[in-house]
This record gives C-alpha cells, sequence and structure tokens, in this order.
C-alpha cells in the first residue's frame, strides 16, 4: 500500500473523529436545550391556567370574618368591571359618579337613601367607601371627600 495513501486516509478518520465527537457535544446541548424548553412549556402553561383560575374566581365570594358571611371586594384591575361588585357598592359608585364633584359620606348617603340624621347609618358607608378607595375604586381626598378615580 501506499505510505502517503494510508497517511492521508488516518488523517481523516482522525478528522472525522474530531468532527462526530464535536457533534455529539452539539447534539448532547441541543437535547438539554430542548427539555428545558418543554419544562419552561409546562411551567407557563400552569402558570397560565392558574391566572386564568384566579382571573375567574376574582367575582366577589362570601367569606368568613368572625364566623359571619361577609362579601370580599375585589381590586380593582382592567379586567375586572363594576358589575364584580355586590350591588350595595355599585350603588355607591354610582352615587359618587353622578354627583357634580368630591361628596361627603351624608351626601352619598343621601343619594342611596340612607337615613343621614343618625350616625350609626352613616359609619358603615364610610367604611365602604373606604374599602372602595383601599381597593381602587374610588380616591379620597384630603379634606375627606370621596371621588372616582381617573
Amino acid at each position: 500500500m501506499d505510505p502517503e495513501l494510508l497517511e492521508r486516509i488516518t488523517a481523516r478518520r482522525a478528522e472525522l473523529d474530531e468532527l462526530e465527537e464535536q457533534l455529539a457535544k452539539q447534539l448532547t446541548q441541543v437535547r438539554a436545550e430542548r427539555d428545558e424548553l418543554a419544562i419552561a412549556e409546562r411551567v407557563l402553561e400552569r402558570v397560565s391556567e392558574q391566572l386564568a383560575d384566579e382571573r375567574a374566581s376574582a367575582a366577589p365570594a362570601p367569606g368568613q370574618v368572625g364566623g359571619r358571611a361577609v362579601m370580599l371586594i375585589p381590586h380593582r384591575t382592567p379586567d375586572i368591571g363594576e358589575t364584580m361588585l355586590p350591588p350595595d357598592y355599585q350603588r355607591i359608585l354610582a352615587a359618587v359618579r353622578q354627583a357634580a364633584g368630591p361628596v361627603m359620606t351624608r351626601q352619598v348617603g343621601e343619594m342611596i337613601g340612607v337615613d343621614v340624621t343618625v350616625r350609626s347609618k352613616l359609619e358603615p358607608l364610610r367604611g365602604r367607601l373606604v374599602r372602595l378607595v383601599d381597593r381602587g375604586w374610588l380616591r379620597k381626598l384630603p379634606d375627606g371627600r370621596f371621588t372616582t378615580r381617573l
């Protein structure tokens, strides 16, 4: 056999062995990345399902406080409409919107038919107004008056 030809064959075999090693390494990296993507996909699906469940359950649901049923008021977000509020809170919000400007608790009470001459009737209304402020539905001015959010 021709020694030069044998040397070329050996050199080419070494090149191919090296290339095979590089390709095997790349294949391992590709498979690892593909596995990571599959995991990321499953996590994304799970998180998306959880978010969808949370959004679906964002409706006010009765809760328990001190053994009494209470209605939970959702925080205001772009995807939650006023219809998610209990009817009493919707009426309060509508009354504040109908006012010509910022209103005091007493004015809101008059607008929705609360007996404003009795303080014990006004305080729960004030609590509801403050709850609407805390959840982002209304804004409370420094002077104690309430107004809608922009």
